[in-house]
């Protein structure tokens, strides 16, 4: 798994790319965001449009991911899924947990309406 991050005003944009599982991501996801919330930059957007396999520990990561930056104050979201991601997230009932937007400007768009921007 590998991360890409720029930035759109306030928002910081990780482009995800590779396998989502135990043994490609091991936390990464989570230490990635973790450093993100460090330098307080607490809107984030997650594009998701590399990822090649999802697998349980991936969604189990990202749930984690969602909470963490939950509790810290900030907004994570979801862009650009693949066909068998978005099927996952439904089948888990994650798509109830995380905002989903079909194009990066939507994304960032809400963000910044949500800070006032």
């Amino acid at each position: 798994m590998e991360f890409q991050e720029r930035s759109a005003g306030p928002v910081t944009i990780v482009d995800v790319s590779g396998r989502f599982d135990s043994a490609d991501a091991n936390g990464r996801l989570k230490d990635k965001v973790s450093s993100l919330l460090c330098e307080t930059r607490t809107l984030i957007v997650l594009n998701l449009a590399g990822v090649t396999y999802l697998a349980s520990t991936g969604l189990g990561e990202l749930a984690a991911t969602h909470a963490m930056v939950t509790r810290q104050g900030g907004r994570i979201v979801l862009v650009n899924l693949t066909k068998r991601v978005a099927e996952l997230l439904a089948i888990c009932r994650l798509r109830t947990v995380f905002d989903v937007f079909e194009t990066e400007a939507e994304a960032v768009a809400d963000l910044s309406v949500a800070i006032g921007v």
